[in-house]
Protein backbone atom coordinates (compact mmCIF):
# COMPACT_ATOMS: atom_id res chain seq x y z
CA UNK A 1 0.00 0.00 0.00
CA UNK A 2 1.01 3.64 -0.47
CA UNK A 3 2.70 4.35 2.55
CA UNK A 4 1.57 7.91 2.51
CA UNK A 5 -1.86 6.77 2.37
CA UNK A 6 -1.58 4.56 5.36
CA UNK A 7 0.06 7.92 7.09
CA UNK A 8 -3.37 9.84 5.61
CA UNK A 9 -5.78 7.11 7.07
CA UNK A 10 -4.04 6.89 10.80
CA UNK A 11 -4.21 10.41 10.88
CA UNK A 12 -8.01 10.40 10.14
CA UNK A 13 -8.67 13.44 8.18
CA UNK A 14 -6.68 15.50 5.25
CA UNK A 15 -3.07 16.52 6.55
CA UNK A 16 -1.90 20.49 6.30
CA UNK A 17 1.36 20.44 5.08
CA UNK A 18 2.20 24.21 3.90
CA UNK A 19 6.06 24.13 2.51
CA UNK A 20 7.58 25.85 5.61
CA UNK A 21 10.98 26.58 5.85
CA UNK A 22 11.77 30.88 5.22
CA UNK A 23 9.29 32.30 7.63
CA UNK A 24 10.07 30.64 10.45
CA UNK A 25 14.02 32.17 9.89
CA UNK A 26 12.47 35.48 9.74
CA UNK A 27 10.49 34.76 13.19
CA UNK A 28 13.63 33.80 14.77
CA UNK A 29 15.48 36.66 13.51
CA UNK A 30 17.78 34.48 11.34
CA UNK A 31 19.58 35.22 8.23
CA UNK A 32 19.46 33.08 5.23
CA UNK A 33 22.29 32.62 5.41
CA UNK A 34 22.73 31.73 8.99
CA UNK A 35 19.11 29.13 8.51
CA UNK A 36 21.72 27.03 5.38
CA UNK A 37 25.11 26.88 7.18
CA UNK A 38 23.59 26.11 10.61
CA UNK A 39 22.37 22.94 11.78
CA UNK A 40 21.44 24.71 14.96
CA UNK A 41 19.62 27.95 13.52
CA UNK A 42 18.09 25.76 10.89
CA UNK A 43 16.53 24.16 13.89
CA UNK A 44 15.24 26.65 15.64
CA UNK A 45 13.43 28.22 12.54
CA UNK A 46 11.67 25.08 12.04
CA UNK A 47 10.97 24.62 15.89
CA UNK A 48 9.27 28.12 15.34
CA UNK A 49 7.38 26.98 12.14
CA UNK A 50 5.87 23.91 14.12
CA UNK A 51 5.07 26.19 17.64
CA UNK A 52 3.55 29.37 15.55
CA UNK A 53 1.35 26.89 12.59
CA UNK A 54 1.27 22.87 14.16
CA UNK A 55 1.64 21.60 10.70
CA UNK A 56 0.92 17.74 10.14
CA UNK A 57 4.98 17.25 9.28
CA UNK A 58 8.25 19.19 9.35
CA UNK A 59 10.07 19.77 6.85
CA UNK A 60 13.99 21.38 6.88
CA UNK A 61 14.98 24.50 4.29
CA UNK A 62 14.92 24.04 1.08
CA UNK A 63 17.86 24.47 -0.46
CA UNK A 64 18.80 23.43 -4.14
CA UNK A 65 22.53 23.89 -4.20
CA UNK A 66 23.81 21.80 -1.03
CA UNK A 67 24.67 18.59 -3.71
CA UNK A 68 25.88 21.14 -6.76
CA UNK A 69 28.12 22.71 -3.66
CA UNK A 70 29.59 19.25 -2.45
CA UNK A 71 30.21 17.84 -5.98
CA UNK A 72 32.92 21.39 -6.05
CA UNK A 73 29.97 23.79 -7.86
CA UNK A 74 31.05 27.30 -6.65
CA UNK A 75 28.23 29.00 -4.60
CA UNK A 76 26.72 32.24 -4.09
CA UNK A 77 25.36 33.37 -0.31
CA UNK A 78 23.63 36.41 -0.53
CA UNK A 79 22.79 37.24 3.49
CA UNK A 80 18.54 37.07 2.61
CA UNK A 81 18.03 35.57 -0.51
CA UNK A 82 18.60 31.76 -0.90
CA UNK A 83 21.83 30.10 -2.07
CA UNK A 84 22.82 30.14 -5.78
CA UNK A 85 25.27 28.68 -8.10
CA UNK A 86 27.80 31.22 -9.16
CA UNK A 87 30.22 28.89 -11.36
CA UNK A 88 29.20 25.85 -13.31
CA UNK A 89 32.57 23.80 -13.00
CA UNK A 90 31.56 20.90 -15.43
CA UNK A 91 31.84 22.34 -18.77
CA UNK A 92 33.85 20.14 -20.50
CA UNK A 93 32.95 16.22 -21.18
CA UNK A 94 36.55 14.93 -19.32
CA UNK A 95 35.75 16.87 -16.34
CA UNK A 96 33.28 14.14 -15.32
CA UNK A 97 35.63 12.13 -14.35
CA UNK A 98 36.80 14.25 -11.39
CA UNK A 99 33.40 14.10 -9.85
CA UNK A 100 33.02 11.70 -7.72
CA UNK A 101 29.93 11.33 -4.95
CA UNK A 102 31.01 13.38 -1.36
CA UNK A 103 30.57 12.02 2.03
CA UNK A 104 28.04 13.42 3.50
CA UNK A 105 29.18 13.90 6.85
CA UNK A 106 32.35 15.61 5.55
CA UNK A 107 31.65 17.49 2.09
CA UNK A 108 30.27 20.50 1.59
CA UNK A 109 26.78 21.66 4.11
CA UNK A 110 25.42 18.03 3.87
CA UNK A 111 26.06 17.65 7.51
CA UNK A 112 24.49 20.72 8.41
CA UNK A 113 21.12 19.02 6.93
CA UNK A 114 21.72 16.07 8.02
CA UNK A 115 22.25 17.43 11.93
CA UNK A 116 19.09 19.77 11.18
CA UNK A 117 17.17 16.40 10.75
CA UNK A 118 18.60 14.37 13.54
CA UNK A 119 17.43 17.58 15.82
CA UNK A 120 14.01 17.31 14.16
CA UNK A 121 13.37 13.73 14.90
CA UNK A 122 14.70 13.77 18.54
CA UNK A 123 12.31 16.83 19.06
CA UNK A 124 8.83 16.52 17.28
CA UNK A 125 6.05 14.00 17.48
CA UNK A 126 5.07 14.57 13.30
CA UNK A 127 6.95 13.62 10.76
CA UNK A 128 9.69 14.70 9.58
CA UNK A 129 10.82 15.26 5.77
CA UNK A 130 14.13 16.06 4.31
CA UNK A 131 14.76 17.34 0.41
CA UNK A 132 17.42 15.75 -1.95
CA UNK A 133 18.09 17.55 -5.78
CA UNK A 134 16.62 15.52 -8.59
CA UNK A 135 19.59 14.22 -10.80
CA UNK A 136 18.09 16.46 -13.82
CA UNK A 137 17.87 19.51 -12.13
CA UNK A 138 21.45 18.85 -10.43
CA UNK A 139 22.86 18.44 -13.97
CA UNK A 140 21.84 21.48 -14.43
CA UNK A 141 23.42 23.19 -11.59
CA UNK A 142 26.61 21.93 -12.51
CA UNK A 143 26.77 21.83 -16.21
CA UNK A 144 24.03 25.04 -16.98
CA UNK A 145 20.36 24.52 -17.02
CA UNK A 146 20.66 25.32 -21.16
CA UNK A 147 23.55 22.83 -21.64
CA UNK A 148 21.79 20.10 -19.90
CA UNK A 149 18.63 21.11 -22.34
CA UNK A 150 20.66 20.64 -25.52
CA UNK A 151 22.39 17.61 -24.06
CA UNK A 152 18.80 15.77 -24.22
CA UNK A 153 18.90 16.25 -27.87
CA UNK A 154 22.30 16.72 -29.10
CA UNK A 155 24.16 14.27 -27.04
CA UNK A 156 22.17 12.10 -25.10
CA UNK A 157 24.54 9.58 -24.58
CA UNK A 158 26.97 11.87 -22.41
CA UNK A 159 23.51 13.30 -20.53
CA UNK A 160 23.23 9.93 -19.49
CA UNK A 161 26.57 9.84 -18.33
CA UNK A 162 26.10 12.42 -16.21
CA UNK A 163 22.75 11.64 -14.88
CA UNK A 164 24.41 8.56 -13.52
CA UNK A 165 27.32 10.49 -11.36
CA UNK A 166 24.93 12.65 -10.30
CA UNK A 167 22.33 9.86 -9.13
CA UNK A 168 25.68 8.19 -7.20
CA UNK A 169 26.19 11.47 -5.55
CA UNK A 170 22.80 11.99 -4.52
CA UNK A 171 21.73 8.43 -3.00
CA UNK A 172 24.52 8.66 -0.12
CA UNK A 173 23.16 11.99 0.86
CA UNK A 174 19.54 10.56 0.74
CA UNK A 175 20.23 7.19 2.64
CA UNK A 176 22.14 9.61 5.31
CA UNK A 177 18.89 12.10 5.67
CA UNK A 178 16.45 9.11 6.38
CA UNK A 179 19.19 7.05 9.05
CA UNK A 180 19.24 10.41 10.71
CA UNK A 181 15.59 10.29 11.09
CA UNK A 182 13.76 11.87 8.16
CA UNK A 183 10.31 10.03 7.64
CA UNK A 184 9.83 11.55 4.10
CA UNK A 185 12.21 12.11 1.62
CA UNK A 186 11.21 14.35 -1.12
CA UNK A 187 13.03 14.88 -4.46
CA UNK A 188 13.10 18.61 -6.06
CA UNK A 189 13.20 18.21 -9.66
CA UNK A 190 12.27 21.31 -10.97
CA UNK A 191 14.62 21.73 -14.10
CA UNK A 192 12.09 18.43 -15.18
CA UNK A 193 9.77 20.64 -16.34
CA UNK A 194 10.93 21.82 -19.56
CA UNK A 195 10.89 18.40 -20.62
CA UNK A 196 8.24 16.35 -22.67
CA UNK A 197 6.97 12.69 -21.65
CA UNK A 198 8.69 10.93 -23.27
CA UNK A 199 11.80 12.89 -22.12
CA UNK A 200 11.20 13.12 -18.21
CA UNK A 201 10.91 9.13 -18.57
CA UNK A 202 14.14 8.66 -19.90
CA UNK A 203 16.40 11.46 -18.23
CA UNK A 204 14.73 12.28 -15.03
CA UNK A 205 11.96 9.40 -14.28
CA UNK A 206 14.50 6.30 -14.34
CA UNK A 207 16.76 8.19 -12.12
CA UNK A 208 14.55 9.59 -9.39
CA UNK A 209 13.43 5.76 -9.39
CA UNK A 210 17.08 4.65 -8.58
CA UNK A 211 17.31 7.14 -5.54
CA UNK A 212 13.88 5.95 -4.28
CA UNK A 213 14.64 2.30 -3.97
CA UNK A 214 17.88 3.63 -2.37
CA UNK A 215 15.96 4.75 0.25
CA UNK A 216 12.81 2.08 0.60
CA UNK A 217 12.30 2.94 3.96
CA UNK A 218 10.87 6.64 3.93
CA UNK A 219 7.70 7.74 2.63
CA UNK A 220 8.97 9.46 -0.75
CA UNK A 221 7.58 12.51 -2.69
CA UNK A 222 8.41 13.61 -6.10
CA UNK A 223 8.12 17.73 -6.01
CA UNK A 224 8.24 19.66 -9.31
CA UNK A 225 7.02 23.13 -9.85
CA UNK A 226 5.28 24.89 -12.48
CA UNK A 227 2.58 23.54 -14.85
CA UNK A 228 3.17 19.59 -14.65
CA UNK A 229 0.45 18.32 -16.07
CA UNK A 230 1.39 16.38 -19.25
CA UNK A 231 4.31 14.86 -16.89
CA UNK A 232 2.59 13.64 -14.33
CA UNK A 233 1.77 9.92 -15.36
CA UNK A 234 5.62 9.55 -16.00
CA UNK A 235 6.08 11.24 -12.54
CA UNK A 236 3.90 8.73 -11.05
CA UNK A 237 5.63 5.66 -12.78
CA UNK A 238 9.00 6.87 -10.67
CA UNK A 239 6.69 4.69 -7.79
CA UNK A 240 7.27 8.61 -5.65
CA UNK A 241 4.19 8.04 -2.95
CA UNK A 242 3.51 11.19 -3.23
CA UNK A 243 3.35 13.79 -6.13
CA UNK A 244 3.61 17.73 -4.89
CA UNK A 245 2.71 20.13 -7.78
CA UNK A 246 2.04 23.74 -8.13
CA UNK A 247 -0.66 26.19 -8.61
CA UNK A 248 -1.38 25.71 -12.49
CA UNK A 249 -1.83 21.86 -11.80
CA UNK A 250 -5.68 20.84 -11.53
CA UNK A 251 -5.41 18.71 -8.75
CA UNK A 252 -9.30 17.26 -8.38
CA UNK A 253 -8.21 15.53 -11.88
CA UNK A 254 -4.96 14.93 -10.83
CA UNK A 255 -6.28 12.91 -7.97
CA UNK A 256 -8.97 11.00 -10.21
CA UNK A 257 -6.49 10.38 -12.79
CA UNK A 258 -3.64 9.18 -10.95
CA UNK A 259 -5.52 7.28 -8.01
CA UNK A 260 -2.34 5.15 -6.54
CA UNK A 261 -0.56 8.47 -6.48
CA UNK A 262 -1.32 10.86 -3.16
CA UNK A 263 -1.56 14.48 -4.52
CA UNK A 264 -0.22 17.27 -2.55
CA UNK A 265 -0.79 21.16 -3.14
CA UNK A 266 -1.14 22.79 -4.52
CA UNK A 267 -2.60 26.93 -3.12
CA UNK A 268 -0.44 29.67 -4.87
CA UNK A 269 2.18 30.05 -2.66
CA UNK A 270 2.94 33.89 -3.89
CA UNK A 271 -0.04 35.16 -5.60
CA UNK A 272 -2.66 33.96 -2.88
CA UNK A 273 -0.24 33.02 0.79
CA UNK A 274 2.43 36.21 0.39
CA UNK A 275 0.61 38.87 -0.99
CA UNK A 276 -3.39 38.42 -0.58
CA UNK A 277 -5.35 38.61 2.92
CA UNK A 278 -6.18 36.52 5.58
CA UNK A 279 -9.50 36.80 3.63
CA UNK A 280 -8.29 35.35 0.98
CA UNK A 281 -6.14 32.96 1.77
CA UNK A 282 -9.14 31.29 3.38
CA UNK A 283 -11.54 31.41 0.42
CA UNK A 284 -8.55 29.97 -1.88
CA UNK A 285 -8.11 26.94 0.97
CA UNK A 286 -12.06 26.50 0.96
CA UNK A 287 -12.34 25.87 -2.36
CA UNK A 288 -9.61 23.51 -2.88
CA UNK A 289 -10.68 21.78 0.01
CA UNK A 290 -14.43 21.42 -1.71
CA UNK A 291 -12.72 20.69 -4.96
CA UNK A 292 -11.07 17.94 -2.94
CA UNK A 293 -13.25 16.85 -0.90
CA UNK A 294 -13.67 13.11 -2.73
CA UNK A 295 -10.28 12.52 -3.03
CA UNK A 296 -9.06 10.64 -0.05
CA UNK A 297 -5.31 10.50 -1.78
CA UNK A 298 -4.72 14.46 -0.64
CA UNK A 299 -2.66 16.68 1.27
CA UNK A 300 -3.32 20.39 1.30
CA UNK A 301 -0.35 22.54 1.04
CA UNK A 302 1.27 25.23 -0.98
CA UNK A 303 2.27 24.57 -4.31
CA UNK A 304 6.09 25.41 -3.62
CA UNK A 305 8.14 27.02 -0.85
CA UNK A 306 6.73 29.79 1.08
CA UNK A 307 8.90 33.21 0.26
CA UNK A 308 10.74 34.38 3.36
CA UNK A 309 8.33 37.41 3.88
CA UNK A 310 5.00 36.05 3.83
CA UNK A 311 2.51 37.01 6.60
CA UNK A 312 2.36 34.72 9.63
CA UNK A 313 -0.97 35.68 9.65
CA UNK A 314 -1.50 34.67 6.13
CA UNK A 315 0.03 31.17 6.90
CA UNK A 316 -2.61 30.97 10.24
CA UNK A 317 -5.24 31.37 7.59
CA UNK A 318 -4.40 28.71 5.42
CA UNK A 319 -3.91 26.25 8.72
CA UNK A 320 -7.27 27.11 10.10
CA UNK A 321 -9.09 26.90 6.77
CA UNK A 322 -6.99 23.53 5.89
CA UNK A 323 -9.06 22.00 9.05
CA UNK A 324 -12.23 23.79 9.21
CA UNK A 325 -15.17 21.38 8.72
CA UNK A 326 -16.82 21.48 4.99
Amino acid sequence: MNRIMEFIEDLGRTPVIPLLGFPGLRMTGRTILEGVTSARAQFLAVEQNALAFQPDALIHIMDLTVEAGSLGAVIRFPENDPPSVLEHTLKLPEQLDLVHPADPQKDGRMNVFIETVRLMKKNFDVPVGAYVIGPYTLAGEMMKVENTLRATIKDPDYLHRVLSRMTEAIIPYARALVHAGADILTILEPTASMLSPSQFRDFSGRYVKDIFHSSESAMTVLHICGDTTRILPEMAATGADGLSVDWAVKLDQAAEDLPGSVIIGNIDPVRVILNGSPETVSERTMELRVAMKDHPNFILSTGCDLPPDTPSKNILAFMEAGRANI
